[in-house]
C-alpha cells in the first residue's frame, strides 16, 4: 500500500494516508494530550470519519521505542481479509 506524507483532506493536512485503503496514519507529540488540543483532534477525527477515513493514531515515542508494534497495528488495517485469489 502506497502511504503519501503531509496529504491534505478539506480543511486538515493528515501526517501520512493510504487512499486506497482510506487510512490515516496521525503522529502525536506531547501537546496533543492537552485538552484544547485533545478536543481539536477529536473534531478531527470526527470529521475524518464523515469522509470514511479510518484514523490511527500514535504517540512520537511509540515510533521511536516500539516500531514493530506499530507496524502490525497497521498492518492489520492494510491487509484484506481475504485476499483475491489468483
Amino acid at each position: 500500500m502506497k502511504f503519501f506524507r503531509q496529504y491534505s483532506i478539506g480543511p486538515y493536512i493528515l501526517d501520512f494516508y493510504c487512499p486506497t485503503v482510506k487510512l490515516a496514519v496521525e503522529l502525536d507529540g506531547g501537546q496533543h494530550n492537552q485538552s484544547d488540543n485533545r478536543e481539536r483532534d477529536a473534531a478531527r477525527s470526527e470529521y475524518l470519519k464523515t469522509q470514511r477515513i479510518d484514523v490511527m493514531r500514535f504517540w512520537n515515542n511509540e515510533v521511536l521505542l516500539d516500531i514493530e508494534s506499530l507496524l502490525s497495528k497497521m498492518a492489520l488495517k492494510v491487509t484484506p481479509l481475504h485476499p483475491p485469489l489468483t
